[in-house]
């Protein structure tokens, strides 16, 4: 018997939040980076300039899209996706 995995009605899909643009207002994204992912300001700056970038993985939905209204608050475009079936 193969052993596969199925996505029950009741598990979690994972999303991802991605930051496709920093705006004008770049530090204030940074800061609202670095909320969200407990980075160093530094680091918050430099992945928040490298777009597009990869902010939040396999988090509830809830999460990222508290997280995508946290960057758009801060200036920035961001996007909540579901995470490809590829577990």
């Amino acid at each position: 018997m193969a052993a596969g995995y199925f996505l029950l009605v009741c598990d979690d899909v994972p999303y991802d939040v991605v930051l496709t643009d920093p705006g004008a207002r770049v530090l204030d994204v940074a800061q609202a980076v670095r909320r969200l992912t407990g980075l160093s300001l530094w680091r918050s700056k430099v992945l928040a300039t490298r777009v597009p970038a990869l902010i939040l993985d396999g988090v509830p939905q809830e999460d990222a899209t508290a997280a995508v209204l946290a960057l758009r608050d801060a200036g920035a475009q961001a996007e909540a996706g579901q995470r490809s079936g590829d577990a």
